[in-house]
């Protein structure tokens, strides 16, 4: 609690020292884009802007993409926001930028900053350990497996704490223990003589229980299992955000859809940005999937979109599951490049987002490779690790299995987003993000 009051003091502090200086940096922010921008005072020009359309449209013509999407704005000046190819192949329907796209794992960012705004709150603090609110998470790590599945076991050497899950270092569900789990479930279907059908309900991580009704069954499984690693030494990505956005609703009071839903989606005007639709006809507005395969498309599955119609669902992933068209999450990055504050509203405080986009969380060498860096929800770029060589080192981004890429870069006051539906592709998104920069060169 001492934490709790301190980190309270602080803000309440900055904030005073800050104050009489609020309403010129509100001023000084967008607010909401600007679509009616004459190019040449935004620094580019029509020639360029045709050249990246001639790119995007060459994906199309060459059969890399199918369809695809792209938003780029400078200081809320939107001077680029297209869209190529087809939403749907066999019935020659052109693609547009109001299509919706699964956006998997950009859930991850919106669910940490809806986390944020609890330590805001002083209900919990970065750096407090997960077992002060979840006492029955893991505080043993894995150190042997036998041939026939049972391990041995220690005490971790530091407790876990919300960093760890919100940089993906918490040890949940890595190494040997995802395998462990893996073969346990595919017993209990055996012996239970369950049925191998992959239809999700929902969109849910790879092993979730298809039958669970709700995020809190399958952490308080997760949580019967201990870690793959002490947390804070390794990388190991996804699972940690499914078990924050538990511990949202658990600090919370409310559902995670409800809470996110609250405190981010509908205060930047996020409106067709969610896990479910009650409407059927909302499948309509879904990019079909196809995926790029020696050098024809072919049709995929459409199950996650299609898990997305429901007007009873109750699971709700913090890892996984949001989808929308791209200037929805355009108005989130833009939030965060403006730190903090869009549409009329402060979603966190400059020093949060300062916090969460700045500074490493992981140990020089880890699995993410030479040079990976991740704060909290992002990856961060530095000399090592950038997406194009035009990045610059404040840059921070993340993307979607399927395709769905952004890129937030304060140094050049930008965002970038990037918009495929594609399980197998070879992603040009490097290239796209080289012009989307040429854009603003001399």
């Amino acid at each position: 609690m001492k934490r709790i009051l301190l980190y309270t003091i602080c803000i309440t502090a900055v904030l005073l020292v800050l104050g009489c200086s609020s309403n010129t940096e509100t001023a000084e922010v967008p607010e909401q884009f600007n679509h009616d921008v004459n190019l040449q005072n935004a620094g580019t020009s029509a020639e360029k802007v045709k050249s990246l359309d001639s790119l995007l449209q060459s994906y199309v013509d060459q059969k890399r993409v199918s369809s695809v999407a792209t938003f780029v704005a400078k200081g809320g000046d939107v001077v680029y926001h297209k869209a190529f190819g087809w939403k749907d192949i066999e019935n020659w329907e052109p693609a547009t930028v109001d299509d919706y796209y699964i956006l998997f794992s950009q859930t991850k960012a919106v669910v940490t900053v809806a986390f944020m705004t609890l330590v805001e709150q002083g209900l919990v603090a970065v750096d407090d350990p997960v077992s002060d609110y979840f006492p029955e998470i893991p505080d043993q790590m894995v150190t042997s497996v036998s041939e026939d599945g049972t391990y041995e076991t220690r005490p971790v050497k530091s407790p876990m704490t919300f960093a760890h899950l919100m940089s993906h270092s918490s040890g949940l569900n890595a190494g040997p223990v995802g395998e462990i789990r893996r073969v346990e479930m595919q017993r209990a279907r055996e012996s239970e003589n369950a049925s191998s059908d992959d239809t999700p309900a929902g969109q849910r991580s790879g092993g979730a229980d298809p039958e669970s009704r709700y995020l809190e069954d399958e952490m308080l499984a997760l949580a019967e299992y201990p870690l793959g690693f002490d947390p804070g030494t390794e990388w190991s990505y996804h699972i940690s955000t499914n078990m924050l956005g538990y511990m949202i609703e658990r600090i919370s009071g409310q559902s995670l859809r409800e809470y996110v839903k609250e405190t981010v989606l509908n205060p930047l005007g996020m409106d067709e940005t969610d896990w479910y639709y009650d409407d059927p006809a909302a499948l309509d507005r879904f990019v079909k999937a196809y995926s790029a395969v020696d050098g024809e498309l072919e049709p995929a599955s459409n199950r996650f979109s299609e898990a997305t119609v429901s007007d009873k669902q109750t699971y709700v992933e913090g890892a996984i599951g949001l989808n929308g068209p791209i200037e929805d999450y355009a108005k989130f990055c833009q939030m965060l490049l403006n730190k903090g504050e869009f549409n009329g509203q402060r979603i966190l405080q400059p020093e949060t987002i300062e916090q969460m986009t700045t500074i490493n969380q992981l140990p020089e060498v880890n699995s993410g490779g030479e040079g990976f860096q991740f704060g909290l929800g992002f990856e961060l770029y530095n000399e090592q690790k950038k997406p194009a060589p035009e990045v610059s080192n404040t840059a921070y981004a993340w993307g979607g299995l399927y395709g769905t890429q952004y890129i937030i870069d304060p140094a050049n006051n930008m965002v970038a987003l990037f918009y495929l539906n594609m399980p197998r592709r070879d992603s040009p998104y490097s290239e796209f993000l080289s012009k989307a920069y040429q854009l603003f060169e001399e």
